[in-house]
């Protein structure tokens, strides 16, 4: 379905660590916001979505009905992800999702999150820079898509800087064998990327999206406050992801907290979603990733423009 001219649409993207809301008026955005709801806070595969952590990301859905409502939306998709997909009350709160949007909620299977990350990542880039790959370390999932002017393949994967960092970093600061636990799970997980998507190592482009990709920059580049436009498409070297990561796996929690850049609701999560990105910049030899900040959310968009 395409927009008419001049008409807003919106896009939410309900993750398992941040509610996030876009709105466009063709093809521009206009509004963009996140929260750090946290809705996957202590789950654990079968478990169920905390009441709290449910409550967290239905007040943020209330703001965002405001704001949709304050620019005329009518049209809008809203989906969930990993942390629902897991959840044994994931259906349960994907109604209460939609009563609030005024329109029914999706729970994405991972191949379909992949897709529409390839889609919203892949949009602004030159074709002649391809074939891409894209890289969506979630909290829950990881995503990793190819294909050059459209997706041809992705792969979802159990892992996630919230998964991670609470089943495996439970000192502060994490001492160096669950470190080495959360490199090691996350490459037996990339060897099954190797056998289903063995031409992702062919990608001329490697794009990384979401928070921990976002926050790497961040703290590289010493932001005292969140730049999109300093971030996106910035090229974040293998180099100064493994410093980002030794300097952060290697502070406490609060001296940690004081680095330019880390927002504090990424404190507790940000060095599991560090072993991540190292390990698949090791795993796939990359010299760096481009960091984008246009992402699963402006794929949701534009699926519906």
């Amino acid at each position: 379905m395409s927009d008419q001219a001049g008409e807003p649409i919106a896009a939410i993207d309900c993750g398992t660590h941040s509610t996030r809301l876009l709105i466009e008026i063709d093809g521009s955005a206009i509004v963009r916001e996140v929260e750090l709801t946290k809705v996957g806070e202590g789950l654990r595969p079968g478990g169920a979505l905390a009441d709290a952590a449910m409550d967290r990301v239905i007040a943020a859905l209330v703001r965002y009905r405001a704001l949709m409502d304050g620019h005329g939306v009518t049209r809008c998709r809203v989906a969930a992800t990993s942390a629902a997909r897991d959840a044994s009350n994931g259906a349960a709160f994907i109604e209460r999702i939609g009563d609030i949007i005024g329109t029914p909620a999706e729970i994405l299977d991972g191949r379909t999150e992949g897709e529409l990350t390839f889609l919203g990542a892949t949009a602004e880039l030159d074709g002649a820079k391809g074939p891409f790959l894209v890289v969506d370390i979630g909290g829950g999932s990881t995503e990793l898509a190819f294909g050059n002017d459209k997706c041809e393949a992705s792969i979802s994967l159990d892992i996630g800087s919230v998964r991670l960092s609470e089943q495996y970093l439970d000192s502060d600061p994490p001492r160096p064998e669950e470190l080495s636990a959360c490199v090691t799970v996350t490459g037996a997980w990339l060897d099954d990327v190797d056998r289903e998507i063995p031409q992702a190592h062919t990608a001329t482009t490697v794009i990384g999206v979401a928070g921990t990709v976002s926050t790497a920059v961040a703290v590289e580049l010493g932001l005292s406050e969140y730049d999109r436009e300093m971030i996106h498409h910035f090229e974040l070297t293998r180099e100064a992801a493994e410093d980002v990561f030794r300097t952060l796996a290697t502070e406490n929690r609060v001296d940690r907290g004081f680095n330019p850049g880390l927002p504090a609701g990424r404190v507790d999560t940000i060095v599991g979603g560090m072993a991540i990105l190292v390990k698949i910049m090791r795993h796939f030899d990359l010299s760096s990733i481009l960091a984008s900040e246009s992402d699963i959310l402006d794929g949701l968009a534009r699926s519906i423009r």
